[in-house]
């Protein structure tokens, strides 16, 4: 830990308080105003699907601009989105609300890229510990953002749009931050010197694949399930404060393994911690499907949380070893697109299904993604064993 990563894993605690208050919401807000109910995870659809739409534009200005600048627009571009999306509720505009969630994506991508530059801020054989720690900066979301979203609920006439008013003073505030940072230049390649393999040819290689793969379904998981617990909880007959706590509790299990992931990662290496990950995340789907009481939404989602935490951070950590630093934007643009790709269907999905089908059945449904990525793994693992060059 120096000064420059405690001030990034700040923005990143910031970046979550964000995030998790737009999950506790975006749901509950689209329900309220979609003309039909499968309609309701549209603006958290919006969100991550505006994500993969501007992960290419958002790696273009990373290398144009520099880390810094770049970050700082993304933050600027959060605080008008969450001023259009306060304007849409307020007018009770849904259509306004989804183009506001999708703009908003802009600031997803941008940020997404904190646990990438935390490497750049340490010596190498720091890199696992270094993304770790970043993470390890949503515990503050896990404790701000579902609270803001209690506290902010009343705020103005219609429900929580007095939320994505706090969310411009988050923005602001992490914007403060991240301009004391002095991150190092990126390497850019030499006149005339190629400008790195394409992403055709780095998906070439296994590890690259399974890496983005196993980072993507991780991720895409957790989300149906998390997107689609305060529209199940309040199926449920319970209280938006008791989703706000369940919320609290899975953030806080995604977020707080991470002051030792990195430490496991460098002892045992990645593709073990990845492989107890997706079995943190069966269990997590056997716990939800025993019952719909407050304890087992809170269980399920704190085991999903601690799983997502180890697809993601090793993933993260295999993803560093397949690219040259002259390509490190367009490789983190290629995973973070896949990622924010796999969310969108996620999102989408998680709305239909859990409104149509209801809350065990699309628990059966993460089945078939957790399937692949455990089999990804152990493809790779042989692989690595017989070929070890």
């Amino acid at each position: 830990m120096n000064p420059q990563l405690l001030l990034l894993t700040a923005c990143q605690g910031l970046f979550l308080t964000n995030n998790v208050c737009f999950i506790a919401i975006n749901g509950l807000v689209g329900l309220a105003l979609a003309p039909q109910a499968w309609m309701a995870t549209l603006p958290v659809c919006g969100y991550v699907a505006g994500g993969a739409l501007f992960a290419p534009l958002v790696a273009r200005h990373q290398r144009q601009w520099g880390r810094r600048r770049a970050f700082q627009f993304g933050l600027l571009t959060a605080m008008g989105a969450c001023a259009l999306a306060a304007w849409a509720v307020s007018q009770r505009q849904f259509g306004l609300l989804v183009l506001a969630t999708v703009l908003a994506g802009y600031y997803n991508a941008n940020a997404g890229l904190y646990r990438f530059a935390a490497v750049e801020l340490v010596p190498a054989e720091m890199k696992e510990k270094a993304i770790s720690w970043v993470l390890a900066g949503g515990i503050l979301g896990a404790v701000a953002g579902p609270n803001l979203a209690s506290a902010s609920k009343q705020w103005l006439a219609e429900p929580f749009a007095g939320a994505y008013l706090a969310l411009i003073g988050v923005a602001l505030a992490s914007l403060a931050l991240v301009s004391l940072i002095r991150f190092p230049a990126l390497p850019q390649a030499a006149p005339g010197a190629p400008a790195g393999r394409s992403v055709r040819e780095l998906a070439r290689q296994p590890t690259f694949v399974v890496a983005i793969m196993a980072a993507a379904l991780g991720y895409g998981v957790m989300n149906l399930l998390m997107a689609a617990t305060p529209i199940a909880m309040a199926q449920c007959a319970h209280p938006f404060d008791s989703a706000a706590l369940v919320l609290e509790w899975h953030v806080l299990g995604m977020f707080v393994p991470s002051f030792f992931t990195g430490s496991l990662i460098k002892r045992f290496g990645a593709l073990p911690v990845m492989g107890v990950g997706v079995l943190l995340n069966l269990a997590c789907v056997l716990i939800a499907m025993s019952g719909v009481d407050l304890m087992h939404f809170i269980a399920a989602l704190l085991v999903l949380g601690v799983g997502w935490n180890f697809l993601f951070i090793g993933g993260t950590t295999l993803f560093t070893q397949t690219y040259r630093p002259e390509e490190r934007t367009s490789a983190q643009a290629a995973m973070d697109f896949c990622i924010y790709a796999t969310m969108t269907v996620t999102s989408f999905s998680s709305g239909a299904l859990v409104t149509t089908g209801g809350w065990t059945w699309m628990n059966v449904g993460s089945l078939l993604p957790l399937a692949a990525t455990g089999l990804a793994l152990l493809w790779l693992a042989s692989r690595r064993r017989t070929e070890p060059a």
